[in-house]
């Protein structure tokens, strides 16, 4: 089974070895991982064409939401959502996204998700739309911050001025990745307080800015692996059991 990521860049990715060391563990001969750096989501049906034994592919930064109009179907979930980070090829040719990072995010917050009321979400890209989506599934009020803010229930980094109300802060954004691990979401940090807990989607830094001051302020603090781990988990089961 050949299977992959497509994204751009790809520079360093957590898929690749996650598969591989995988599949080396669990002795899963004939199955392979590669990434596609692909610099314009037009390029993905060529992209198919070129290896017409692609079974199923992740999608990551910035193609999750320019991806769905190139695929043939759409899990419900995902069209819901807006945002596409796993496909299947079937043996046709036919593809289908689904949407596996609501899964994911939800795996290191489910056991105290009943006392989240109120969550701050920042950005506005794929990943935030699963987040959104997953919080408003669990009853949780969510408030939208972005650098451009495109409606106007969407607040400006420059409109925060106030922490304390939210349980849940969520850094959805790529900002501190490596390499550039010194930037962090520019939020208020002295606004916040010991009852509350900072997400990082981030996973490389395992500790960004924007986690070192969460723990600075005593807040409980969480990075992106556990999320990448269970949302790899989750894709890895909707290829092996072809729900297509």
């Amino acid at each position: 089974m050949q299977l992959g990521l497509i994204g751009y860049p790809l520079t360093h990715s957590f898929s690749p070895n996650y598969f591989s060391e995988k599949f080396l563990r669990e002795n899963l001969v004939g199955y392979t991982y590669k990434t596609f750096p692909i610099p314009d989501i037009s390029l993905f049906p060529e992209l198919l064409h070129k290896h017409p034994k692609l079974s199923g592919l992740n999608v990551t930064i910035p193609y999750k939401e320019q991806i769905i109009p190139y695929l043939d179907e759409v899990h419900k979930t995902a069209m819901d959502i807006g945002a596409v980070n796993t496909i299947t090829i079937n043996q046709d040719g036919i593809t289908k996204g689904y949407n596996t990072d609501v899964i994911g995010f939800l795996v290191p917050i489910k056991k105290h998700i009943g006392q989240i009321r109120s969550a701050l979400v920042l950005g506005t890209g794929g990943a935030s739309k699963a987040v959104v989506y997953a919080l408003h599934n669990n009853g949780i009020h969510v408030q939208i911050v972005s650098r451009t803010p495109t409606d106007k229930h969407i607040l400006s980094y420059d409109d925060l001025e106030e922490l304390g109300a939210f349980d849940l802060i969520v850094n959805c954004t790529p900002i501190g990745m490596y390499p550039n691990e010194t930037n962090y979401p520019q939020i208020p940090y002295d606004k916040l307080n010991s009852k509350q807990t900072l997400y990082d989607l981030v996973y490389n830094p395992a500790e960004t800015v924007f986690l070192r001051e969460g723990n600075k302020h005593g807040c409980k603090t969480i990075n992106g692996y556990p999320m990448l781990v269970a949302q790899a988990r989750a894709s890895w089961d909707i290829w092996i059991n072809n729900k297509h």
